[in-house]
């Protein structure tokens, strides 16, 4: 019986030994075993190698993944105070050598098995050095964007969950994975931009329950269809912002998680916990697309004033991955843990999905074509992390006790079969398109602030020069008068007191007249000065004018300025109004980059979701701007408002015009164009006379001269449809039509492309002629190439082109015709044939089917049938197919063929 206060029976002695060995050691590959004979337990020791791990993530990983196989480590509890008691007099059934990383299996006194593992853990390892060799490497490429799997798998009551979920309130030493993963996820997070949030769950009698809200106790698993990612919209999702409230959390979800008491445990879990850490991570790193990264935009105004706008179209790129903690629940065997009643039924349910689980890693470590997951809802939700593209590390728990030999021995099977599971490790990132919109709402804010707050600095300056201008001009005039009064009033007054010094010298020479004659000298000398008086006082005069006429000079000078200040400011009102024209422009181009955002985000989300057409037929649903040159001169009918069928565009528009549109300048003419010669070329009737006015001969010329996706992809499309028809296969041949595809599947990147070029291959494949023409000009070569693509209706169409060609070469043997081996096999088709012989999609394994048959019809390729184990498939075509013409077909090959029935005598298959 477990000891008080300790879960799982793991004690506090766990913690006592000191690391040893630090977290970053290179851990060994999968061990064999070796049967030690000697009395000692003593003697050889064979290892096998699967050779050395890739480095952690330290960049970045390729898009198609990093080879990465599971760690395992093995950790031995200490004995518990009922084996203490009861095994006194026998010795521990295991014996562990850390320094080699070895563990050593006593099967009795003389007779042991040596066993090799990343990391093998002793009874004093303390829960940081466990936490730092199992689970730290794994947190790490969780925050560098890599899934991340943590488990243990054990034996009931050897300290699964003291290993993973303990949280360390009574002695932080004691803290499991779980607590210790989140202080470093917490710990390397920027808060403002980075999150983390949780789920925790528990799976109970096949049932997946929320911990943290118990009402929701039957959660769905929903995978999609297009990549297979497993996830569980049900589950509540907590967002984590410090450590307190994630334990808080645990003490929730532990609270709530259903443990019972069993003879092996007083506290054995009954069910599967799991717990579920989402991180959301802005990374800080600039991409170029095709040769530049920014996008540099500039407005000018008429006025020589320019203002530019540069800014990065470019979207941060988010990392999103997710850490998954794994606590299953204990196997026990029933005789031993004295379960009954209910506890009974909760034992077979974990016995049952341990396992499927069991099953599905001896499938992957045997590279088994056919892995069980979805057995149960545990294989299912951990299907990433075996043999998906999750970084996994695995901690079996073992017990020292002889009595529990057995269940000691299946745990470490388990460890070393699952250490021979690869997965391919992927990056996980994203472009953060909403960062970016409210990047450039923040951004067209500021130019808006910006400009107002210019425009409303330019009115007060205008203003002010306005203001200063009038203060000047009446200054002027306000001078100008003062001086003219000024120099009035003196002259005045110098002319009065001439004046009347002439009065009285005249007065004084009336009152005299008898010293008229006397003075008659003097008043001639006095007459000669007054004389000389008036020629100053005109001069002075003459001078007062001549200021006058420079201060009306002046007047004049100062009106001139009014004018030129005017005219400033009616140029500055000019300016200003540019300024506003200079604004509308800048409003329309956020708009437009606000339409190319949005463009791109479309875009963004077209890619991710591939759309699932039918084939090479009908390519687009309705026609553009072409089709709208007969909706105004044909009415709508009113019943159900349905267009004109697209043949009445020979009677409206006429073909010869529709085809002269594709060599238009506009792209966007173009592009419709094209869409409705698509449209028409899948209809039969109109296929003679599209070839007749030249169509087939435009659209080549299209696809060998165009650069927009698009145009190629309609393009290829409307090939496809002329490829049905065997005398337009012959055109096609004729004007170099397989190069120019075969060039476009090299180049193109998009599914949908890739579908329409892979299916006018597929088409012309069909024909019996076309065999080593096709083969020379590369067709089969691009057929098998575009299965890089890895989209489910791209392979389709490349299955179905391979089985046409299949078929005509086996009806060629079947009249008679000296045939070689088989072009496919020389093209090295025959690998992906047999890979994908039982592809879970029904239309490409279908056609793989019958490749696969037609190809072993004919004798001479019966030996590379053998060689490259295709035999292994007929013989499961035959027995296993869906399809009962396929299933006989593949039995009359196999019983027709001397060579394929003499291996299948000497392999010992019977039909």
């Amino acid at each position: 019986m477990a000891s008080s206060g300790v879960r799982n029976g793991v004690g506090p002695r766990m913690s006592a030994k000191p690391d040893r060995q630090g977290a970053g050691a290179t851990p060994k590959t999968a061990a064999g075993k070796h049967r030690v004979s000697s009395a000692g337990g003593a003697g050889a020791y064979r290892r096998t190698s699967s050779g050395p791990l890739p480095a952690a993530a330290g960049g970045r990983a390729a898009s198609d993944g990093v080879s990465s196989r599971v760690r395992v480590a093995v950790r031995l509890r200490p004995r518990n105070a009922e084996e203490l008691a009861a095994d006194a007099d026998f010795g521990d059934c295991v014996e562990l050598q850390p320094e080699l990383k070895r563990l050593r299996l006593r099967k009795n006194n003389w007779e042991s098995e040596t066993y090799e593992f990343d990391e093998v853990l002793t009874d004093f390892s303390s829960q940081k050095r466990v936490y730092e060799v199992v689970a730290k490497p794994v947190v790490e490429s969780v925050m560098e964007g890599y899934n991340g799997t943590v488990m243990a798998y054990g034996q009931t009551g050897t300290g699964k969950t003291f290993t993973l979920g303990r949280l360390g309130e009574e002695d932080t030493a004691a803290r499991g994975i779980m607590v210790r993963a989140m202080e470093d996820i917490l710990a390397d997070i920027t808060p403002g931009t980075d999150s983390v949030s949780v789920s925790y769950l528990q799976l109970y009698m096949e049932m997946i329950q929320d911990l943290l809200d118990p009402v929701n106790d039957n959660i769905a698993i929903v995978e999609d269809p297009r990549t297979g990612d497993v996830s569980l919209p049900g589950a509540t999702v907590v967002e984590v912002r410090d450590q307190k409230s994630f334990v808080d959390l645990l003490r929730v979800g532990e609270a709530h998680r259903v443990a019972a008491n069993t003879k092996l445990n007083t506290e054995s879990s009954r069910s599967h916990a799991i717990l579920m850490v989402k991180s959301f991570v802005k990374v800080n790193v600039r991409r170029s697309v095709k040769g530049r990264t920014e996008m540099d935009v500039s407005i000018s105004g008429e006025n020589g004033l320019s203002s530019s706008l540069v800014g990065s179209l470019r979207p941060p790129i988010v990392r999103k991955s997710k850490l998954v903690v794994v606590d299953l629940a204990g196997s026990e065997r029933i005789d031993k843990s004295g379960s009954e009643g209910h506890t009974l039924e909760e034992a077979k349910s974990i016995n049952l999905s341990l396992s499927a689980l069991g099953k599905c890693i001896n499938a992957l470590a045997e590279s088994s074509p056919h892995v069980p997951v979805r057995d149960s809802k545990l294989t299912r939700l951990l299907k990433d992390s075996f043999g998906g593209t999750a970084r996994t590390s695995l901690v079996v728990t073992i017990g020292p006790s002889p009595r529990h030999r057995g269940e000691t021995t299946s745990t470490i099977m388990f460890g070393q079969r699952a250490m021979k599971v690869e997965n391919m490790v992927k990056l996980k990132e994203e472009f953060d398109y909403k960062s970016l919109c409210r990047k450039l709402d923040i951004e067209l804010d500021k130019l808006i602030a910006e400009n107002e707050r210019q425009r409303k600095h330019f009115d007060d300056e205008v203003e002010r020069i306005r203001a200063e201008a009038q203060c000047r001009i009446a200054e002027a005039e306000r001078e100008c008068k003062i001086t003219l009064e000024n120099e009035k009033m003196k002259y005045h007054e110098e002319y009065l007191d001439s004046i009347r010094i002439l009065e009285e010298k005249w007065k004084v020479h009336q009152q005299s007249p008898k010293k008229q004659n006397k003075e008659a000298e003097s008043t001639s000398n006095d007459t000669g000065e007054v004389h000389n008086l008036l020629q100053n006082e005109k001069m002075l005069r003459q001078s007062a004018e001549d200021e006058a006429s420079d201060l009306k000079n002046q007047i004049s000078h100062w009106k001139k300025l009014e004018a030129t200040a005017t005219a400033e400011i009616i140029k500055l009102q000019k300016m200003l109004d540019a300024e506003a024209s200079q604004k509308e422009k800048l409003e329309e181009e956020i708009g437009v980059l606000r339409s190319q955002l949005l463009q791109m985000s479309m875009e963004a989300d077209e890619t991710r979701s591939l759309d699932k057409g039918d084939g090479p037929g009908k390519i687009f649903p309705g026609l553009d701007s072409l089709v709208s040159q007969t909706r105004g001169s044909q009415p709508r009918e009113q019943d159900n408002g349905q267009k004109q069928p697209i043949a009445k565009l020979f009677e409206q528009v006429g073909l010869q015009k529709i085809l002269s549109l594709l060599e238009s300048e506009e792209p966007d003419v173009r592009v419709h164009a094209v869409k409705v010669v698509a449209n028409l070329a899948a209809e039969e009737a109109n296929q003679e006379k599209i070839v007749e006015a030249g169509g087939l001969t435009s659209l080549l010329m299209l696809l060998r001269s165009s650069e927009d996706e698009t145009i190629r992809r309609v393009a290829a499309g409307a090939i496809a449809n002329l490829a049905m028809n065997e005398t337009n296969q012959d055109l096609i041949m004729a004007q170099g039509g397989v190069t120019l595809l075969s060039m476009t599947a090299s180049d193109a990147e998009d599914p949908q492309t890739l579908r329409m070029v892979a299916g006018a291959i597929a088409n012309l494949c069909g024909n019996d002629k076309l065999q080593t023409r096709l083969r020379v000009e590369g067709g089969i070569k691009a057929l098998l190439g575009m299965v890089r693509c890895g989209h489910p209706d791209v392979l389709a169409q490349v299955a179905r082109g391979i089985a046409n060609f299949a078929k005509c070469e086996s009806r060629a043997a079947t009249q008679g015709n000296k045939m070689g081996k088989s072009l496919l096999i020389d093209d090295g088709a025959l690998p992906w044939i047999v890979k994908n012989a039982n592809n879970e999609a029904a239309p490409i394994r279908r056609h793989i089917e019958l490749a696969l048959c037609h190809l072993a019809q004919h004798e001479v390729n019966s030996k590379d049938i053998i060689n490259e184990g295709a035999l292994w498939e007929l013989v499961r075509i035959s027995r296993d197919c869906s399809r009962e013409d396929i299933r006989n077909l593949a039995y009359r090959t196999l019983t027709s063929s001397p060579t394929l029935e003499a291996e299948m005598r000497r392999l010992g298959i019977k039909m």
